[in-house]
């Protein structure tokens, strides 16, 4: 199972469902996805987790993406680095199956393939001072 594949489909997931506001329908979308890149059964059920998880937590998410990126609203930050962002911050905090560093690394990965110029240093840094507080 390609773990960064399923992170790839559930960001595009989550990204489809903020542009319809179609929440309540993300098995579909995941099926269409998963079905357009051949994924593995594993990765689709990798990609469900972190897409339903995502949604279920989302507002506790989020209050931990603005506490964490203070200079930054969620509403001004492009929808690919929120996403991501809540993706992995998902992973992290309620997941717990894989080192925040791999998921972190991943997450910069991501962000270089289907975010803007600058994608990448923000999430490395966000995600990075996240890891630093959780730490404490």
């Amino acid at each position: 199972m390609s773990r960064r594949v399923a992170r790839e489909t559930a960001l595009q997931v989550l990204y489809q469902i903020e542009m319809t506001g179609e929440p309540e329908s993300f098995s579909k979308i995941i099926e269409h996805w998963s079905a357009e890149f051949a994924l593995p059964p594993k990765s689709v059920e990798f990609a469900q987790v972190l897409v339903e998880g995502s949604l279920r937590y989302e507002k506790e998410i989020d209050a931990k993406i603005a506490s964490t990126a203070h200079e930054w609203a969620m509403d001004r930050m492009n929808a690919v680095d929120r996403n991501l962002l809540r993706l992995a911050i998902f992973e992290m905090l309620y997941y717990g199956h894989t080192p925040h560093r791999v998921i972190l690394n991943d997450a910069i990965e991501i962000a270089k393939k289907f975010g803007g110029d600058d994608s990448s240093r923000f999430i490395n840094g966000i995600l990075d001072k996240f890891m630093d507080a959780a730490e404490r």
